[in-house]
């Protein structure tokens, strides 16, 4: 294949990440995936009316006969088929654009969540009613998790969004558009779910090595499930004692993770308090089982390319294992 061939097939690749399989933009469950939708339609409908009135007018003058300006038929075709028509669908898909705007901004009547943008995760922090340091301190505060969002049926959930380091982009086809997290800014989107499920998301925006392997998981669930997925955050560790507790710290690993209720309290990577209750670990790489805990642990950056986190390959088998069997209780 030649450059040209290579570099449009990577932007077709890229382009396309959305609109197929578990995450397909065209399979909206979100009222701002549906008008997304909505608009690209009509967007495609203009663009091609416009594109089909342009060649014919192009055909039309190509065909003509040469001669003085004055002389020639079909200037009013020209003119009204090249220049009128175009902007006038133009200008009304603008209008049609900026009039969901609005509507898209409207006032969260759900939670508030926190995410941040990290080097390749997400870091998720679910606001608790009286308490504004969410807000403040983003992402600091709330109810902390990673790489996993739940959200209420039926209710506009907002999501403040940062970056610590460079940016990325939050995108779950099925619910939203995509929206930048920018370091030094808070953005804000609003998912509104029509249909329970879990929903792939993932970084748009390439970020650096491990940009490919930066996914999520979004549950939309009933908002009495909702309230009770965040109460049951908010409680400290299942367990806290045996080997695979102790190996955790003397290891290094609290040095980086934090396991509320233990000695673990380091805050570069994923809060690990409940791991075992999410559906997947290394951000949406691999399943939660014992085994892909051990894996992991043992040498990260061949799973991951571009992970931060070190090999700890160095270690006695039983060691590994006794820690991977712990972090699977974490639920």
């Amino acid at each position: 294949m030649t450059r040209p061939g290579t570099i449009a097939a990577g932007l077709s690749g890229a382009v396309l990440t959305g609109c197929q399989g578990a995450q397909s933009a065209f399979d909206p469950a979100g009222v701002e995936a549906e008008r997304v939708l909505t608009l690209f339609w009509i967007m495609l409908a203009g663009g091609t009316a416009i594109w089909i009135v342009v060649i014919g007018v192009s055909y039309y003058a190509a065909r003509g006969k040469s001669g003085p300006y004055s002389d020639r038929s079909g200037i009013r075709l020209i003119v009204w088929g090249g220049c009128v028509f175009p902007a006038v669908v133009l200008a009304g898909l603008l209008w049609w654009g900026l009039t969901m705007m609005p509507e898209l901004r409207r006032a969260a009547d759900g939670p508030t969540i926190a995410v941040s943008a990290e080097r390749f995760w997400w870091r998720v922090a679910y606001a608790v009613e009286g308490e504004p340091g969410v807000i403040r301190n983003l992402p600091r505060g709330g109810v902390p998790s990673a790489n996993e969002i739940w959200i209420p049926l039926g209710k506009r959930t907002e999501i403040l969004l940062s970056s610590p380091d460079v940016i990325h982009s939050f995108w779950v086809p099925p619910l939203a558009g995509k929206m930048d997290a920018i370091p030094g800014r808070v953005n804000r989107l609003v998912l509104e779910p029509t249909r329970p499920g879990v929903f792939n998301g993932a970084c748009a925006e390439y970020c650096g090595t491990a940009h490919t392997y930066m996914g999520f998981r979004v549950v939309v669930v009933p908002e009495a499930e909702f309230e009770a997925y965040v109460a049951s955050q908010a409680l400290p560790a299942a367990t806290t004692d045996g080997s695979g507790a102790r190996l955790f710290v003397q290891n290094g690993c609290a040095a980086c993770h934090t396991v509320r209720g233990t000695a673990a309290d380091g805050d570069v990577g994923p809060d690990l308090t409940h791991v075992a209750s999410r559906r997947t670990i290394a951000a949406g790489l691999l399943p939660t089982t014992v085994e892909n805990f051990a894996a992991f642990i043992r040498s990260a950056e061949h799973i991951k390319p571009g992970v931060e986190m070190p090999a700890f390959g160095i270690l006695p088998e039983e060691e590994i294992t006794a820690i991977a069997q712990w972090l699977g209780k974490l639920e």
